[in-house]
C-alpha cells in the first residue's frame, strides 16, 4: 500500500537533501521541465512531444485559461489533515488524476511505457495506456501490477481489430476503454512537417499492432504497393530502424507492410455515434469518450449510455484555433450534472491547474507532456519524480486554500474569470 501523498515530506525531504548538496536531477518547475527535456531528446522526438498544431494557438489558449482563473485561499480552516483520494468508476485513486496517453514514448526512453508503467505503480497512479505505445498492453500491464489501468483506443478502419484490441484490453485487466474521438484525421502538426518526420513510417509507436494476431493477418491480405522511396542513405537507414521495430527481427518484407498496413487502417474518418454501439455490444468494460468540448456532445454521451468523457483538445496537437479545454469545461460538467464521470487534459502543469479543473467540474485530470519530460530526464525515476511533485504541489495548493478534501475543492474556491 502506498503511503498517502504528503507535500510536506516531499518538499522537506528536497531541502534535507539539499544540505548534502544535491538537488533533483528533474526541476519542479514545469517549464524549466520542458526546457531541460530539449536538452536530453533528439530533436524529431522533441518536436513530436511538445509541438501541437498550426500556429502553436490552441496550445497557448490552454495555458492563458489557466491563467485568467485565480484561486481564492480561504484562512483559519483546519487543514492539518489532507486527503486527496477520489473514486473513480469503481475503484480508489491516491490522487484525482492518472497518467495520460502519449504515443511513441521509445523516442523518449528505451524502456518508455513500460518505465512510466512502474513509476505510476511506485505511487499507485492509474495509467491510461496508448493505442501507438511502444510496448505492447501486456507488458505495460504486468509492470503495472493492480495498480489501475484503462485502454486508449483509436478507432481503426478494421472493426475486427478495433474488437481484437478490446479483447486484449479486457484479458490484462483494464477497467475501461477510452475512445480518442479527435483523431480521426491527422492534425497539421507544423514541428513534424518541418522535419519530415513521422514516427510511425520508421514502425515506432504500432507495437499494439505489430503484437496483435488479428492485424498480422491484416497486413498478410495483399493490397496495392506502397510508393518505393528512393534508394537514398536516409531511406535505407528508415528500413533498419523499421526492421528493428518489427518484433521478428530480419524481416524486412513483413516490417514494411506492417507500417504500409497501419497508415491505410489506423484511424476512420467516418467515425458516428451509431458505430459506438459496435465496441458496446463486444466489451463489458465501461466506455469513455476523449476528445469532448462541446455540451451538446457531452449530454448526446450521457443519452447513448456512455460511462465518462474526457474533455480534451488533444494538447493543442489537432486543431488550431480550438477552444481552451479548460474554457469548454464548465459548459460540459453543467450538461453532465453528476451524471457520468468528467475527466479533464490539455495544459496542465502544475497542482494548482489541477485544483483549478476539479473547481471548474472535473471529477479528475490527465497528467501528459509532464511525464514524458521527466522521462527524458532521468527514465523511469524521472516520471517518478514528476508524479510525487505533482501529488506534493496539489497537496499543499489544496491545504493553504483552505481544503482538505478534493469534494470540498467548488466554483467558489476560484475568484470570477
Amino acid at each position: 500500500m502506498n503511503a498517502p501523498p504528503n507535500g510536506l515530506l516531499r518538499q522537506t525531504s528536497i531541502y534535507l537533501a539539499g544540505v548534502s548538496g544535491r538537488r533533483p536531477r528533474v526541476p519542479t518547475d514545469a517549464t524549466q521541465l520542458e526546457q531541460r527535456a530539449e536538452t536530453e531528446m533528439s530533436r524529431d522526438a522533441f518536436a513530436y512531444i511538445a509541438g501541437g498544431a498550426g500556429t502553436g494557438a490552441t496550445m497557448r489558449a490552454n495555458r492563458q485559461a489557466f491563467d485568467k482563473h485565480r484561486i481564492v485561499p480561504r484562512m483559519l480552516r483546519d487543514v492539518s489533515k489532507r486527503d486527496q483520494r477520489i473514486e473513480l468508476l469503481g475503484r480508489t485513486m491516491p490522487s484525482p488524476f492518472l497518467v495520460a496517453p502519449i504515443g511513441v514514448l521509445e523516442m523518449v526512453d528505451r524502456k518508455a511505457d513500460v518505465a512510466v508503467a512502474r513509476a505510476a505503480r511506485t505511487h499507485g497512479i492509474g495509467m491510461v495506456l496508448s493505442n501507438q505505445a511502444s510496448r505492447p498492453m501486456e507488458q505495460v500491464t504486468k509492470a503495472l501490477g493492480d495498480t489501475p489501468r484503462w485502454f486508449q483506443l483509436y478507432w481503426s478502419t478494421e472493426d475486427e481489430l478495433v474488437a481484437s484490441f478490446a479483447r486484449r484490453a479486457e484479458k490484462t485487466g483494464c477497467d475501461a476503454i477510452v475512445i480518442t474521438l479527435d483523431t480521426t484525421l491527422l492534425g497539421w502538426r507544423t514541428h513534424d512537417l518541418d522535419r519530415a518526420y513521422l514516427p510511425f513510417l520508421r514502425g515506432k509507436g504500432i507495437a499494439q499492432y505489430t503484437s496483435d494476431e488479428v492485424f498480422r493477418r491484416i497486413m498478410r491480405t495483399p493490397t496495392d504497393p506502397a510508393p518505393t522511396p528512393r534508394p537514398t542513405l536516409n531511406a535505407i537507414r528508415t528500413l533498419v530502424q523499421l526492421i528493428r521495430a518489427y518484433p521478428e527481427r530480419f524481416n524486412p518484407a513483413d516490417a514494411r507492410a506492417a507500417v504500409q498496413r497501419f497508415t491505410q487502417i489506423y484511424s476512420r474518418p467516418s467515425l458516428e455515434w451509431d458505430t459506438l454501439r459496435f465496441l458496446r455490444e463486444r466489451t463489458k468494460l465501461p466506455i469513455l469518450l476523449k476528445g469532448i468540448l462541446h455540451p451538446d456532445d457531452a449530454s448526446r454521451a450521457v443519452e447513448e449510455g456512455i460511462d465518462g468523457i474526457v474533455v480534451s483538445n488533444h494538447g493543442g496537437r489537432q486543431v488550431d484555433g480550438s477552444i481552451a479545454t479548460l474554457d469548454a469545461l464548465p459548459g460540459i460538467a453543467a450538461a453532465v450534472d453528476g451524471r457520468m464521470p468528467v475527466l479533464f487534459d490539455s495544459g496542465i502543469r502544475s497542482g494548482a491547474d489541477v485544483f483549478k479543473a476539479l473547481a471548474l467540474g472535473a471529477d479528475a485530470v490527465l497528467l501528459g507532456r509532464p511525464y514524458a519530460y521527466g522521462l527524458a530526464i532521468a527514465g523511469e525515476r524521472g516520471v517518478a519524480e514528476v508524479l510525487e511533485n505533482f501529488q506534493a504541489d496539489f497537496d499543499l495548493t489544496m491545504g493553504l486554500s483552505g481544503c482538505t478534501s478534493v469534494a470540498e475543492i467548488t466554483r467558489e474556491a476560484l475568484a470570477d474569470a
